[in-house]
């Protein structure tokens, strides 16, 4: 019974830290599934598939060899030499996208409070700031709590958008604009964002692996995380496509949705919006320091401090820009680990040695 709700507690903080960067602003569920127009919907049963083996897997590798980064678990899937410069790729990536969740944080500070995006950025920057002082348990605890209350909006958004739609289901494919995608194949950009997604939490869900205190604990809490996070995802394209014209001229779509119930229950959305953030720059920014640092060491805070200030300078390049740039090649870097893990997982079958 203790180990049903470590795990739990382990898919909540892994759905918290996956759930910012892929989908809580709504404009990376725009880009990779919903200007498909109905054939999203394929594409996020490939995200589905790809995600939830890709999570396991890396749950079961940080288990396996106990680490404390991800760089470890990178030398195991591809060699020390391969692995290294993978590694090297993969943390300025990581720190990427924490830069687009600051500047995300921006972008929903002016458009659900009128508060200038440069001011909102820093407000984020500090509480990260103080959380990352704080003890890996309580980050992991924190991380989860706001999980909860991200299902419930997403699924009232969803479902009051889907029963009353601006856009009706058999208008959605002559409103869908297709050239907002990275590539324009519905299958790959699906299974690019699977990349993102596990880019994003391979780092933190590793080291989350390696903390469980069974083998058993990973594997379901990754698992149960991998399934809270596509259930949301079908629901919120749905909901999405509901209100696809609008959805295409701003930067949070998911306010669009949370308005048009009610403005009270947009400004508690945006709310959300900006916990889900936070929790995604705190994981990351972890995970990126664990990499180069030892935690909460003299040059752990020297280096949090640094990559604090950086962050947010880059932010001024502007929200929509970063995850059109970012987004996509990260999504490459994610595709590449995945394919590393099926291999090791097929490797692993076909040895009496276990690699995973």
């Amino acid at each position: 019974m203790q180990a049903q709700k470590d795990a739990i507690k382990f898919a909540f903080a892994y759905t918290g830290i996956v759930v910012g960067a892929g989908f809580s602003t709504g404009q990376e569920v725009l880009q990779f599934f919903s200007s498909f127009g109905l054939w999203s919907f394929a594409g996020v049963a490939v995200a589905a598939i790809c995600v939830l083996f890709m999570s396991r897997q890396t749950a079961k590798l940080g288990y396996r060899y106990d680490v404390v980064s991800h760089e470890v678990p990178l030398h195991k899937l591809f060699g020390k030499t391969a692995g290294t410069l993978i590694d090297y790729i993969f943390a300025f990536f990581m720190y990427g996208i924490a830069v687009i969740m600051i500047a995300g944080s921006g972008s929903a500070f002016e458009e659900s409070f009128g508060i200038q995006p440069w001011m909102g950025s820093i407000v984020l920057l500090f509480l990260v700031f103080f959380t990352l002082l704080m003890d890996f348990n309580k980050i992991v605890s924190i991380l989860g709590s706001v999980t909860p209350f991200l299902i419930i909006a997403v699924l009232i958004i969803s479902l009051v958008n889907i029963f009353n739609p601006d856009v009706v289901l058999s208008e959605v494919n002559q409103t869908a604009n297709i050239s907002q995608t990275p590539t324009g194949l519905w299958w790959f950009d699906a299974i690019t964002y699977s990349g993102v997604v596990i880019g994003v939490a391979f780092s933190f869900l590793s080291i989350m692996g390696s903390d469980a205190d069974k083998h058993f604990i990973a594997r379901r809490g990754a698992v149960y995380g991998g399934i809270i996070f596509m259930i949301m995802l079908f629901l919120l394209n749905a909901g999405m496509l509901a209100v696809l014209d609008e959805a295409n001229h701003v930067a949070l779509p998911t306010l669009v949705m949370a308005n048009a119930i009610h403005p009270v229950f947009g400004t508690i959305f945006s709310i959300i919006i900006i916990l889900l953030i936070y929790n995604t720059v705190v994981g990351l920014m972890y995970a990126f320091l664990a990499r180069f640092t030892q935690p909460y060491s003299k040059k752990y805070k020297v280096w949090l401090v640094i990559a604090l200030i950086v962050g947010y300078v880059l932010t001024f390049v502007g929200f929509v820009d970063l995850v059109n740039f970012f987004y996509p090649i990260f999504g490459y870097v994610g595709v590449l680990i995945g394919i590393g893990l099926l291999i090791r997982w097929l490797m692993n079958k076909k040895t009496s040695k276990k690699l995973l």
